[in-house]
């Protein structure tokens, strides 16, 4: 399993790419494995501002609805738009084409709490 080491890792399976006081979360390799295929994101939570560990929405796949959760405390500042008419990218490029919203980092503090990628290893 492909697990970038430039990303920080949450046990619930998504992972945040910092950029600045910006960053990309989506979820992980494993998570896609363990739900299967993808076919629904529902995020109805743009323009809100929400703490870690606080669900931003659900992914829905071929086996179970699972909640997404905030790796950190920001605001949601865009939904990956090609995943309305392809939610199956989530499955194809999780790391990529697959992410899931951009947030505006509210308390960078808190990316110490995550998982580096060794952590992340030895939890899966």
């Amino acid at each position: 399993m492909n697990f970038p080491d430039n990303l920080k890792y949450t046990k619930e399976h998504e992972w945040i790419k910092v950029n600045g006081n910006e960053a990309l979360i989506g979820i992980t390799e494993f998570a896609t494995g363990e739900l299967g295929d993808i076919v629904f994101l529902e995020i109805e939570t743009l323009g809100e501002t929400l703490s870690a560990g606080e669900s931003f929405g659900t992914v829905e796949a071929v086996k179970t609805v699972s909640d997404l959760f905030m790796p950190v405390s920001g605001e949601i500042i865009e939904v990956n738009p090609e995943l309305e008419s392809t939610p199956e990218l989530v499955n194809k490029d999780p790391y990529g084409k697959g992410w899931i919203i951009k947030i505006k980092i509210k308390d960078a503090g808190e990316l110490s709490d995550l998982l580096d990628v060794s952590a992340y290893k030895e939890l899966v």
